[in-house]
C-alpha cells in the first residue's frame, strides 16, 4: 500500500520531525528513506558516501525509495536529493494523480542552519556548508515545486504547528 503522504525538501527544512508528528495526528505510521537505506545498508549514509561512493548511494537510495513509495502507508520522508532520479519523480506524479499529497517543506538557509547544524557529517556539505547547501537547493528547488502539491515554509515556525497546519489541510483521514 503507497503512502498517504509524502514529504520532499532539502536538509533541514524539517521532513523527518514534522513527518514523526503528522503521522501522530493523523494516526499513520511514519517513514524516512534515509533511516531504511541505514538499515538496509549496515552503515550510515556518511559512511556509504565514504566507503563506496555518491554513485552507489544514488542506486541503492533509489531501490530503496522506489520500494518504499509502494510499500510505507501513512507518512513518508524522502532524502533530499532522491527526487533527483528520474523514477523516483515519475513515481511521486503517478502518486500525486492518484490523489496522494506530496508536501515541500520550503526553508531558508537561516531557518536550516540550526536545525542541519552544519558541523555535522553531511557527505554533500563538505567544503563550505552553508555554500553548499544553497548549491543544493538552487539546483533541486524546481523539482520539489514540480512534484509538491503543498508548499509550507518551516523557516519560522515549530514543527508541531506545522504538522498541525498540515494536518488540517490535508484532513485527519491522511
Amino acid at each position: 500500500m503507497p503512502p498517504k503522504v509524502i514529504l520532499i525538501g532539502p536538509p533541514g527544512a524539517g521532513k523527518s520531525t514534522v513527518g514523526r508528528l503528522l503521522a501522530h495526528r493523523t494516526d499513520q505510521s511514519f517513514a524516512d528513506t534515509d533511516v531504511l537505506i541505514e538499515l538496509e545498508a549496515h552503515k550510515s549514509i556518511s559512511d556509504i558516501f565514504v566507503d563506496d561512493g555518491e554513485p552507489a548511494f544514488r542506486q541503492l537510495e533509489r531501490r530503496v525509495v522506489l520500494d518504499a513509495l509502494k510499500h510505507c502507508d501513512g507518512v513518508l520522508a524522502l532524502g533530499g536529493g532522491s527526487i533527483l532520479d528520474a523514477d523516483v519523480s515519475a513515481a511521486i506524479k503517478l502518486f500525486n494523480a492518484q490523489g496522494g499529497a506530496t508536501v515541500y517543506l520550503t526553508v531558508t538557509l537561516a531557518g536550516a542552519a540550526p536545525r542541519v547544524g552544519f558541523n555535522r557529517d553531511r557527505p554533500l556539505l563538505l567544503g563550505n556548508p552553508r555554500a553548499q547547501w544553497q548549491t543544493l537547493l538552487d539546483a533541486r528547488r524546481a523539482i520539489y515545486e514540480e512534484l509538491a502539491t503543498i508548499q509550507i515554509d518551516t523557516s519560522e515556525r515549530s514543527a508541531n504547528v506545522i504538522a498541525d497546519a498540515l494536518a488540517q489541510q490535508i484532513g485527519a483521514s491522511a
